[in-house]
């Protein structure tokens, strides 16, 4: 089951505070970037943020789950109505997140 596209620009809209927001659809659901670092996937109207130990302290409630069959256990993000929460989350998050990799010139 495909992420809602109302679902989607809700959790941009709420992680924002963070930065530019984008959701870029990916295999049937979307990966959600930050300032051009991919930190977080929304499967099946869910959000799911990438683990990081600096990232676990902030967390309500840390619940790790595979966001898809087969994938690595990400944090799953449950609390998605606090805007200031999120952005915190995301902020940090991406703060300790490699820099993308260049894109090669075709």
């Amino acid at each position: 089951m495909a992420s809602n596209a109302d679902f989607v620009q809700y959790i941009a809209d709420q992680c924002s505070g963070a930065g530019d927001i984008v959701a870029k659809k990916m295999f049937g659901d979307y990966g959600i970037y930050c300032n051009g670092k991919i930190f977080g996937l929304i499967c099946d109207d869910h959000f799911y943020l990438k683990p990081t130990d600096e990232v676990r302290p902030l967390l309500h409630q840390i619940d790790m789950r595979p966001p898809y069959e087969g994938a690595k256990p990400y944090f799953y993000i449950a609390d998605v109505d606090d805007h200031d929460y999120l952005s915190a989350l995301v902020r940090e998050t991406c703060r300790h997140l490699p820099e993308p990799k260049p894109k090669k010139k075709k």
